[in-house]
């Protein structure tokens, strides 16, 4: 599928907001739907199964926290999250209920189109270049079938956390910076962003049941940056 081809759903309460964003994708070839409210958001993801979802956080009842754990609930397609200007917090809680990444307001089309395209891009090329079955103790990813479990349980990991886990286990016993993860994982654009990666590493630990203050999978290299154990 060409990225341009895409449905992206876009949820704002924001009718003007709502409108530049779609009329920005649609600019660009995408298809895009709206929805102004939490509830209608959940509704249309499931009845148009989007590729990409673009989520606002400040919204009444229902705000965009929730709504992008309820779709993590059941999916794990690319969602980023739309953040208050130079809200570190809001980044921080929208990467820990789910987002893959986030853009600030305000933001420009070239900006917003920019993150649009890397998402997509990123989730078809690691698609398309599935890393060899991986063990590491209990922990067994076999990227043919994008099937992750820990002591035979499975664990459903976001797309962004399944790239860094594929990227980590290529890597085994290699020490990868910080910006080596982000650029790989990510994309150039990301270079720097600390906080993604940290945030990003301590919800897959979590997932896969790797203690922060004592891992068996994902090691920690102050300073440096990171890495993926010897695999057994």
């Amino acid at each position: 599928m060409s990225t341009s081809m895409a449905t992206i759903l876009v949820v704002d309460d924001e009718a003007r907001t709502l409108r530049m964003m779609q009329h920005m994708l649609e600019l660009e070839g995408y298809r895009a739907i709206t929805s102004t409210s939490g509830e209608a958001a959940i509704d249309a993801f499931e009845l148009e199964t989007p590729d990409l979802v673009i989520l606002d956080i400040i919204m009444p009842s229902m705000d965009g926290f929730e709504v992008c754990r309820r779709i993590r609930e059941f999916s794990q397609l690319p969602i980023i999250m739309v953040t208050a200007k130079d809200s570190e917090m809001d980044k921080i809680e929208g990467l820990d209920a789910g987002a893959d990444d986030y853009i600030t307001k305000p933001f420009t089309a070239g900006e917003l189109m920019a993150r649009v395209r890397a998402s997509l891009r990123r989730t078809r090329l690691w698609n398309e270049r599935p890393a060899p079955a991986f063990q590491l103790g209990d922990l067994v990813a076999d990227f043919t079938s994008h099937r992750v479990t820990v002591g035979g349980e499975e664990k459903y990991l976001t797309a962004t956390e399944y790239r860094l886990l594929s990227y980590l286990a290529r890597n085994a016993e290699r020490i990868l910076t910080a910006d080596a993860i982000l650029t790989n994982v990510w994309g150039e654009g990301y270079y720097g962003d600390i906080h993604l990666l940290q945030a990003t590493i301590a919800r897959l630990r979590i997932k896969i049941g790797d203690n922060a203050t004592n891992p068996k999978y994902i090691l920690t290299r102050p300073g440096i940056g990171y890495i993926m154990a010897k695999q057994s």
